[in-house]
């Protein structure tokens, strides 16, 4: 895992949903390499090749992250914080993809350089549709800052 290639970052502690955006994004080959993080802290190890990530080619980013907001350890608008505070990592389209409809988190995301927001939905299809149509869109129609 240390230094392939990454298309998709997916940072989410709800095990069931990580299942489920990996299954959607894999069904219909939107996305080949996806890495997912439990929680903020190892998330940003793994970006800034720190801890037990240590010797990672931090070069090699992701193409998108999908960011949970509600996690233990660094909140996902902790890990929004740094990664658009640090020239590494400040290019990197990061979507917001948790279950706070709240206009504060929203609204904070934002401000902190999310590049969409998007309210997970609660059935599956749903949620299997929309995964899928934010791999497609960030990884094969958006054309990203090389």
């Amino acid at each position: 895992m240390d230094n392939i290639e990454v298309d998709i970052l997916l940072i989410e502690d709800n095990a069931n949903d990580a299942e489920l955006a990996i299954t959607a994004l894999q069904k219909n080959n939107v996305a080949k390499h996806i890495i997912h993080l439990k929680n903020g802290a190892d998330a940003l190890d793994f970006l800034f090749g720190q801890g037990r990530y240590k010797g990672r080619n931090i070069n090699n980013k992701p193409k998108v992250i999908l960011l949970d907001l509600k996690m233990p350890k660094v909140s996902g608008l902790e890990v929004l914080e740094k990664l658009t505070a640090n020239e590494l990592t400040q290019k990197i389209p990061v979507v917001v993809l948790t279950s706070s409809k709240e206009h504060p988190d929203v609204e904070k995301a934002y401000a902190l350089g999310a590049n969409s927001y998007i309210v997970k939905p609660v059935d599956f299809e749903s949620f299997r549709k929309v995964v899928n149509d934010l791999g497609i869109y960030w990884l094969l129609v958006n054309q990203p800052i090389l």
